[in-house]
């Protein structure tokens, strides 16, 4: 069954969510995360899994992808460690295979080709090739995330572009999704507007450009 927020999130560009989280006070851009390939999109519900150094006996990186559901986007706060790999090929391929949004990772991945080859979203801080097996573990599922100083919580929407992932909390969509559609019409109005010859500072006053992201 389709989600219609999601269907919603899809039509938008990350830019006009961000000024409509903007306007309500969210924080949900999730800064520094950035995608590998600029043709990459997402839109999906997050399946959220926290990281933290390994322990004595070290735990594992998880086997989780299995219960991720189609369209869920696998969200990884790995604390934005660049030197401990929390997804690579594996985890692409079968992600891949079953039909998945897209992985979000504050933090490295690592295998890039196969995910570019494929056309599978990764959006994340870095990759590297150093595995992060004994060095981090998977501390929980499922519970709030911190991903480029955004609160991601289970559930939460996510989408990306090519100028990177916002995160909008469920309690929130229907306002911020309003406000994004609001925005990027009144956009559009602006290009029409400047396309039959009126000045664009002009356009900008009339539709009242400048504001369009203010709070209140």
């Amino acid at each position: 069954m389709a989600d219609p927020n999601v269907e919603r999130a899809s039509r938008l560009d990350t830019t006009a969510l961000s000024d409509a989280l903007d306007r309500l006070g969210i924080a949900g851009q999730c800064l520094g995360i950035k995608p590998l390939d600029p043709g990459f999109r997402l839109a999906g519900r997050a399946f959220t899994i926290l990281y933290g150094p390994a322990g004595t006996p070290s735990g594992t990186v998880g086997d989780y992808i299995d219960d991720v559901p189609e369209g869920g986007v696998v969200v990884l706060d790995n604390g934005g460690r660049e030197d401990a790999t929390v997804w690579g090929d594996i985890l692409t391929m079968v992600a891949h295979r079953r039909g998945l949004g897209g992985t979000v990772i504050d933090g490295a991945c690592r295998d890039t080709h196969l995910a570019r080859t494929l056309g599978y979203a990764i959006y994340s801080r870095s990759y590297s090739m150093r595995t992060g097996k004994d060095r981090v573990q998977v501390e929980a599922m499922n519970g709030p995330v911190n991903v480029g100083h955004a609160r991601v919580e289970d559930g939460d929407l996510l989408r990306g572009d090519a100028d990177g992932v916002v995160a909008i909390p469920r309690a929130h969509a229907d306002a911020v999704l309003a406000a994004a559609e609001e925005i990027d019409r009144k956009e559009d109005d602006i290009r029409r507007l400047v396309q039959e010859g009126l000045r664009l500072d002009e356009a900008r006053k009339k539709l009242g450009y400048h504001k369009l992201q203010s709070r209140g």
